[in-house]
């Protein structure tokens, strides 16, 4: 079997401090081959590159989360452009809106987020986008964005948790669909439909660590050496071999970061 890929896995936070190499030891032993490392503020994101810089397989996102949103300013801009120079950065985001918590007034979500995605088109890099509660304020705005960035690929909507008009309006657009831990919850009846009709070549793995653990871990810190379990109800779910699963959303993976296909270089190491 191939190498899986998380392309969400928050290992820049405070939460994953002193524990990078056991954490990577257990992703190694559990067949993942790749992490995407997403900031949500300058802090985390400059972490991100440092981490990404110093490990191969690993790579980097650079952006300020909706709930961070308030901190955001044309300096912030300005050292997010310079981090995404790095050639670990394969991203803008973690960026988007979200109105369920609401940390951060509205307007200046919508200003952070519209700025980071003309940073993203400015940059040729795809984005990594956060919904929650916002999808009638969020999808005009990327629907709009989408066909002013050249390419068939404009990023991911992770840990998608939308309607399926949406997230098939979405993948027409360009994007690709974050799969998760909640796949494997008993309530996610109309996710599980969502993403059984969605076409397989525009599916994601994500942990979305250290949050949304996968149903036998629900409680506990999540982290990438969960991700099979996604991978293998992915699998259930679509009537699919789990090998395959890991080969088209490793090669989704490539697809959308630029990645050369199966290159063993890109192996955590």
């Amino acid at each position: 079997m191939g190498y899986l890929t998380d392309t969400h896995c928050h290992l820049s936070l405070d939460q994953f401090s002193g524990e990078l190499e056991p954490i990577l030891e257990r992703a190694r032993a559990a067949g993942v081959g790749r992490l995407v490392i997403p900031g949500i503020d300058l802090e985390t994101s400059r972490r991100a590159v440092e981490i990404a810089e110093d490990m191969a397989g690993i790579y980097a996102s650079v952006g300020v989360h909706p709930h961070e949103a308030a901190s955001y300013s044309a300096s912030v801009r300005d050292d997010l452009h310079q981090l995404a120079q790095s050639a670990s950065v394969v991203a803008i985001g973690e960026i988007g809106l979200d109105y369920y918590r609401d940390l951060t007034p509205h307007d200046q979500q919508m200003e952070a987020l519209v700025d980071q995605l003309r940073l993203a088109g400015e940059l040729k890099l795809p984005v990594i986008i956060h919904n929650r509660e916002a999808q009638e304020e969020l999808y005009p705005v990327l629907l709009e964005w989408a066909p002013t960035v050249p390419g068939p690929n404009k990023g991911v909507l992770h840990a998608y948790s939308g309607t399926r008009a949406n997230a098939e309006a979405a993948v027409s657009s360009g994007f690709f669909i974050g799969v998760g831990g909640p796949l494997t919850y008993p309530s996610a009846k109309e996710l599980r439909q969502t993403i059984q009709a969605l076409p397989q070549n525009r599916l994601l793995l994500e942990t979305d660590s250290p949050y949304l653990p996968p149903q036998p871990h629900r409680g506990k810190r999540n982290e990438p050496a969960y991700l099979p379990i996604v991978a293998e109800e992915l699998g259930r779910l679509r009537d699919t071999v789990v090998e395959q699963v890991v080969a088209d959303t490793s090669k989704n993976a490539n697809d959308l970061f630029g990645w050369l296909n199966g290159n063993s270089n890109y192996l955590i190491s």
